[in-house]
């Protein structure tokens, strides 16, 4: 190896010290804060009388509000930096989640989905175009990897979290569902004000490395740069409407399907394995299976990189993580039921860093944060569908495993939709699965 790939991977691992642990943390609580109603579910519903369908409508309307406002989001942030736009984003969505422990009738449960949706769109691809700021391609996967570890994170220590809130039921006059959003809420309030001070716009704004660090930084990412608009779309709109970003959306629609149609009952899906109700004990063993997705993810977008093989990764953990769902919806036994929730959380995780490597092959600058934002707010209108999906598909088969079932069967689609339409064959339009260069395939 170079001399100079040698200091690029000094640079990088400097890079990737200072900025991931803060934007895992930031991340956690965004996936804590959008998917703790799983846990709050049942003492929910019990104290407010909503049912199961306006659970359902409630859960999912967030991301409706999310995908309103996606696009405009980033493209703010694109335009006034990182630093501010997240701040802004999570002091508000803080804000709005915390007011989550005074949603006592169906409407302002709705009205308050809505706007924690609107609050915290474009915080996850504002992050993602964030990160192609400060990676080059070549690390791109494994810096996606790693921020990827605030969802399971978000499950594993936020789950005893949950629950040990849900156990403080009836303190200082409160339920424990209020507890739960009140101080998950105003975590994310507190994170939102820190990342205002501790995080830099782009690397030439970074103190924290020498000037040599700097220029080879930027140097290294303009040359991706170059590459990307030589073959992708330059200017916002053109982004918009380009078939391959409309093919990207649809793919990550069916991958968000099965992501929150399998999180938003996890904790009632394991409180019924173990016959107890949700409290500490459910939050230990839910947080297994996100444990298991940690350690896949670290290792998959790892390999991913060294070998260029993103595309055939990722059609095999979506059809790992599809099996895992049917599978833990069919199994018998509760030991094995766990088990496929294990594969399922682990191919769901590792999945996701390897799809964002395909768009970001080819966008970059203002179309990148504009494209970026329209898959993700598309694709998380899964998000919306799938609580719904679900339980019409249990009522109609009057089966709780139906709804897994089908979830199972959306990943897999998912995955054939890879095969079929993220081609490395035809390079001039789908060029993902190639690595960008000699070194990415020696590194």
């Amino acid at each position: 190896m170079s001399d100079t790939a040698t200091a690029e991977d000094a640079v990088v691992a400097r890079v990737m010290r200072r900025l991931l642990p803060f934007l895992l943390l930031m991340y956690m609580l965004a996936f804590l804060d959008r998917a703790n109603i799983g846990f709050a579910q049942k003492a929910l519903q019990h104290d407010t009388g909503l049912s199961n369908a306006a659970f359902a409508f409630g859960a999912g309307v967030f991301f409706v509000g999310y995908a309103l406002f996606e696009v405009p989001s980033n493209l703010l942030l694109h335009r006034v930096g990182a630093k501010l736009w997240m701040c802004r984003i999570m002091v508000t969505w803080g804000v709005v989640s915390a007011a989550m422990a005074f949603a006592h009738t169906a409407t302002t449960f709705y009205v308050l989905r809505f706007s924690l949706g609107v609050a915290e769109a474009g915080f996850f691809p504002g992050i993602v175009y964030y990160l192609t700021r400060w990676f080059p391609q070549s690390a791109r996967a494994r810096a996606l990897g790693v921020f990827y570890f605030g969802a399971p994170l978000a499950f594993i220590f936020g789950s005893p979290l949950s629950g040990a809130l849900l156990d403080l039921h009836g303190a200082l006059g409160f339920a424990g569902w209020q507890w739960l959003f009140l101080v998950e809420g105003v975590l994310a309030s507190i994170v939102g004000v820190w990342a205002f001070w501790y995080l830099d716009n782009d690397p030439s704004k970074a103190r924290w490395l020498s000037a040599t660090q700097r220029e080879l930084l930027l140097a290294r990412l303009s040359q991706d740069a170059q590459a990307a608009s030589a073959h992708g779309p330059r200017g916002v709109l053109a982004a918009l409407i380009d078939p391959r970003v409309l093919i990207l959306s649809g793919v990550y629609f069916l991958i968000q399907m099965s992501v929150y149609g399998v999180i938003f009952y996890l904790p009632q899906q394991v409180a019924a394995l173990l016959g107890a109700n949700v409290g500490a004990k459910v939050g230990f063993v839910t947080a297994i299976p996100w444990l298991c997705a940690v350690l896949v993810t670290w290792v998959v977008p790892r390999y991913a990189d060294r070998h260029g093989q993103h595309r055939w990764l990722a059609v095999l953990m979506l059809v790992v993580a599809g099996a895992g769902i049917a599978i833990s919806g069919l199994a018998g036994q509760p030991v094995i039921s766990l088990i496929a929730l294990c594969f399922a959380a682990s191919g769901l995780i590792a999945a996701q860093p390897l799809f964002w490597t395909f768009p970001t092959h080819y966008l970059t600058g203002a179309a990148a944060a504009g494209a970026i934002a329209l898959i993700n707010s598309l694709g998380s209108l899964g998000g919306f569908v799938a609580p719904m999906v679900r339980t019409a598909a249990e009522r109609v088969y009057v089966s709780t495993s139906a709804g897994l079932v089908l979830l199972g069967f959306v990943a897999v689609l998912a995955a054939l939709a890879i095969i079929v339409f993220v081609r490395p064959a035809h390079a001039s339009v789908f060029p993902y699965d190639k690595p960008h260069d000699k070194r990415a395939k020696a590194s």
